[in-house]
């Protein structure tokens, strides 16, 4: 059995934990190589690959005791990794990577293998990824949430407690009035918040392709709720082509309709619901001190408002506060 040496934690891990969790974040880092080192003897792994980082794990391809490839992931325990177990049990591999098994203490998870090589984003036509990614979607909201999951409802309570302060924060008086009209398109749903167990960081680059499935997601980040609220992330894939595209409007239109389309979504509701994500987005980056909100939520709210109907007839514009 191969251990992790310190010299195999990257930088960027290291410094994220540092700067999100401070002296716990530096402790938790100093003590990978141990917790490393358990949980390969616990289930009896062979390191089978270089280490990779996760958006906050350290990630490392092993194989079973039977020659079966899979991936340690490790991780500090907190909210988001227990509602990470939660949904991937829930979900149990239907279109979803497998759980194989987990550290209740550490929150260390044993997954099945995929591809890390090739995400969703290598398929260059995007009608043709959006719609393996909507399908995917669609599969993943189909469960009803279980109980101990956040609920939307309760975020978006706390987000409009949060907007008088934060809009004061805003330099532009346009985006000041911006930001109060997904607050108000927020208030209006708030009441239905919905209760399907939703991904919240489903993008291009969180499907993978696999084996037992062409594609399969990971890095769920789950929570109940609409499943309007679960489509910024696919809107906001990819941006820089989107925009080196020349009409990011044009392609946030057409992926906003393939995706509701599929889901079978309403697509007011879901379009407020992605302006609540837009919120929810932009007072996270206000508290880290921006005063600008960010060109790709502006972008992604102007293509959703006051839209014009398609040639078929079908009323699609957006009637919301402003």
């Amino acid at each position: 059995m191969s251990t992790l040496g310190a010299d195999e934690i990257p930088h960027r891990l290291a410094g994220s934990y540092a700067t999100g969790f401070g002296e716990e974040g530096r402790a938790w880092i100093a003590g990978l190589p141990t917790l490393a080192a358990n949980m390969l003897g616990r289930w009896d792994l062979e390191r089978d690959g270089t280490a990779r980082v996760g958006e906050a794990s350290l990630v490392l391809p092993v194989r079973l005791p039977d020659g079966t490839p899979a991936v340690l992931r490790l991780q500090m325990p907190r909210q988001e990794t227990t509602a990470a177990l939660i949904g991937l049990r829930t979900w149990d591999g239907k279109g979803m990577v497998r759980l194989l098994d987990h550290d209740p203490v550490s929150s260390s998870m044993l997954l099945e293998r995929l591809d890390g090589t090739r995400t969703l984003a290598s398929i260059d036509d995007d009608d043709v990824a959006m719609s393996i990614l909507a399908e995917l979607h669609a599969r993943l909201v189909a469960l009803p949430a279980p109980q101990g999951l956040r609920s939307l409802g309760d975020i978006a309570s706390k987000m409009q407690e949060q907007v008088p302060q934060a809009i004061t924060h805003l330099s532009d008086p346009a985006e000041r009035r911006l930001l109060q009209s997904w607050a108000s398109a927020v208030a209006e749903l708030a009441g239905e918040p919905g209760d399907r167990m939703l991904h919240w960081d489903l993008h291009y680059g969180n499907v993978l392709a696999a084996q037992r499935e062409p594609w399969l997601a990971i890095d769920p980040e789950p929570l109940a709720g609409d499943p309007g609220f679960d489509l910024w992330p696919a809107l906001d894939s990819r941006w820089d082509d989107v925009v080196a595209k020349g009409d990011p409007l044009r392609v946030v239109r057409r992926r906003f309709d393939l995706l509701t389309d599929v889901l079978g979504l309403d697509r007011a509701r879901a379009s407020g619901w992605t302006l609540g994500r837009l919120l929810q987005n932009s007072l996270w980056d206000i508290d880290d001190g921006e005063t600008r909100l960010a060109p790709s939520s502006v972008t992604i709210s102007d293509s959703l408002l006051n839209r014009r109907p398609p040639a078929n007839g079908a009323p699609v514009t957006t009637s919301l506060p402003m």
